[in-house]
C-alpha cells in the first residue's frame, strides 16, 4: 500500500525537493542520480500531475539542477570531513526524505536524521533507519537534541534549504549553541541572499500552498557578516551551482550554465561552512 500525503499540509512540503531530486536523476544522470528519491515517488500515494506538468518548463528543470548540485555539494563537505574523521556524527537537519546521509556511510560513521515529529513520521514509514542510523524527531530550535548526538567522533552537520525558514536570530542562537556543545564540528549549509530568498518565498512555498512558513534567514557575504556572531567560528563559503562543479556536462546547456553563474554571483547562492573552534 502506496503512504498517502495530503496536499496543504507541512508534509507536502516533503514532495517538491523530493520530485526535483527524481526529476534531475533523469535530465542530468551523469551529475546527480538519487535511487532512494525515484523509488520514493512510486511508494508515495499524492497528485503528482501539477509537478509532471511543471516539469517541463525551463525554469523548473534549472531549479531541479539547482536542487541536485546543492545536494552534490553538501555530500562532498561530509565526506571531505569523513576523510579526517571516520566516526563523526553526520546529521541531517531538516532531513525530509533526503538520503545524503546514507549516500555518505563510510561504515564507521553514525548517521542521525532529524526533523518535526511529523515529518519523522513519515520518513519512518517510507525510510526507515538502518543499523547505523537513527532518525529524531524534535524541534531544531530545541537544543536538547543535542543530548542524543554522539560526538566523540567528530561531527558534522549539514542542512539543505532549511535555514530559508528561520529568523535571522534564531540561525544564530543555534549555531552559537552548537559552537559551545560541538567544538571541533563542523556546520554546512545552503543560503542566498535577500533577493534570492525573496524569490524562493514567491515559488516553492506558493506552488506547496504553504502560508505559515517565514523566509528570513538571507546572507551576501557570509564570511564578514556571520563571522561577527561569534568569534569561535571560522566561516567560508563558495557558490553551490559553479563553486564545486562547472557544469561542463553535455546535458547542462550554455544557457543553464549562464543562470548557474547568475546565481552564484548575483544572487549569491552559496555554500556555508562553519566551523567550531576547539577553544
Amino acid at each position: 500500500m502506496k503512504y498517502k500525503i495530503e496536499k496543504n499540509t507541512v508534509q507536502e512540503t516533503l514532495i517538491i525537493p523530493l520530485y526535483s531530486r527524481k526529476l534531475c536523476s533523469r535530465l542530468y544522470p551523469n551529475i546527480y542520480q538519487d535511487e532512494t528519491a525515484v523509488r520514493l515517488i512510486n511508494e508515495i500515494d499524492y497528485d503528482f500531475s501539477e509537478a509532471e506538468k511543471n516539469s517541463r518548463s525551463l525554469m523548473q528543470r534549472f531549479g531541479a539542477l539547482e536542487v541536485a548540485m546543492r545536494q552534490n555539494d553538501l555530500a562532498w563537505e561530509v565526506m571531505d570531513y569523513l576523510k579526517d574523521h571516520p566516526k563523526a556524527a553526520v546529521v541531517n537537519l531538516g532531513c525530509g526524505l533526503d538520503s545524503t546521509g546514507r549516500a555518505c556511510n563510510n561504515g564507521s560513521c553514525k548517521i542521525y536524521n532529524l526533523d518535526f515529529p511529523d515529518v519523522i513520521a513519515v520518513r519512518n514509514e517510507l525510510l526507515p533507519a538502518d543499523e547505523r542510523e537513527e532518525n529524531i524527531p524534535c524541534d531544531l530550535n530545541n537544543t536538547e537534541w543535542f543530548e542524543k548526538i554522539d560526538a566523540s567522533g567528530g561531527a558534522i552537520f549539514f542542512a539543505s534549504g532549511v535555514f530559508y525558514y528561520f529568523l535571522t536570530e534564531q540561525v544564530k542562537a543555534l549555531v552559537q549553541a552548537m559552537a559551545d556543545a560541538f567544538r571541533g564540528g563542523v556546520l554546512v549549509f545552503d543560503a542566498a541572499n535577500r533577493t534570492a530568498v525573496k524569490m524562493i518565498a514567491k515559488t516553492w512555498l506558493k506552488s506547496a500552498k504553504i502560508k505559515d512558513v517565514c523566509t528570513y534567514f538571507a546572507v551576501s557575504d557570509a564570511k564578514n557578516e556571520l563571522s561577527l556572531w561569534d568569534n569561535r567560528l571560522q566561516v567560508t563559503s563558495r557558490g553551490y551551482m559553479l563553486g564545486y562543479n562547472d557544469l561542463r556536462d553535455p546535458s547542462v546547456s550554455g544557457f543553464f550554465r549562464f543562470l548557474a553563474k547568475v546565481g552564484d554571483k548575483m544572487m549569491k547562492m552559496q555554500i556555508v561552512k562553519i566551523a567550531f573552534k576547539n577553544k
